[in-house]
């Protein structure tokens, strides 16, 4: 089994990257950090090519697929478009550069990643696309409007892609964590409710796969707690959310 995935030098990707090959699959790892890479593939039981990539570049993901399929001597069965950025802000200091940068990585990453593998997965009839979106996909979070609404951009890709290609054997699975200890996160220095360890987040990625889920939610509480608040009344979520407005973060920790 082949599988491929982006954003793989650091948090989820690089915790699902060990626990797929930890469950056989021979690995394409791709990030803009070459050298987390190389000590990332040294270090795992099955084979993996570590190949420094920006997901921004539609030209270096098609040629870092193209290599890495020829390298593990076929296409993919897997392909999971993990990298992703995180840039907190308020809408009286919007940045329109820091939601650019949010939505090439998080949406067009990830259709660059779709575009690259998608072809071959459709030709052999078989293998199953995977998006990293997030539980703050399903309603905009104050101070994360950019985040939530890429979120939801890459839930709604993933879910008319889902009906379009599984007539031709391809699955695709849209994950939704909801806060995972990564260094997305460890900028905020509010509570974060129900946080989950990376390794573990990976194993309920992993298992879902395994299981060709359309969809994978976790943990549980926040899960529920999110499609709960999808159908509170406006007014009432505006009114609930607007401390939430206030909220704390190290710039420092920023993530991009």
């Amino acid at each position: 089994m082949r599988a491929i995935v982006t954003g793989a030098s650091s948090g989820i990707g690089l915790a699902l990257a060990r626990e797929l090959s930890g469950r056989g699959y021979e690995l394409a790892l791709l990030a803009r950090r070459g050298e987390l890479l190389e000590q990332l593939a040294a270090e795992l039981p099955a084979k993996a090519v570590p190949i420094a990539c920006d997901v921004t570049d539609l030209a270096a993901v098609r040629e870092a697929v193209s290599r890495a399929s020829g390298e593990l001597g076929g296409a993919f069965d897997l392909a999971v478009a993990n990298a992703g950025v995180s840039i907190p802000g308020h809408a009286t200091k919007f940045k329109i550069e820091d939601a650019e940068q949010t939505i090439r990585v998080n949406v067009l990453g990830m259709m660059y990643l779709f575009d690259a593998v998608i072809p071959a997965m459709v030709a052999e009839k078989k293998g199953r696309f995977v998006g990293i979106a997030s539980l703050a996909g399903l309603r905009g979070l104050p101070t994360s409007g950019a985040y939530s609404g890429s979120k939801a951009a890459m839930q709604a890709f993933l879910e008319a892609s889902r009906i379009e290609l599984a007539p031709y054997g391809v699955g695709v699975t849209i994950v939704n964590p909801g806060f995972v200890a990564t260094p997305l996160t460890e900028k905020n220095s509010y509570r974060m409710p129900f946080l989950m360890q990376a390794d573990e987040a990976a194993r309920v990625i992993a298992n879902g796969i395994e299981r060709g889920k359309r969809v994978v939610e976790f943990p549980l509480p926040m899960s529920l707690l999110m499609r709960l608040v999808r159908h509170v009344p406006d007014a009432l979520y505006d009114r609930v959310m607007v401390p939430y407005t206030r909220r704390k973060l190290d710039p420092s920790k920023v993530k991009r």
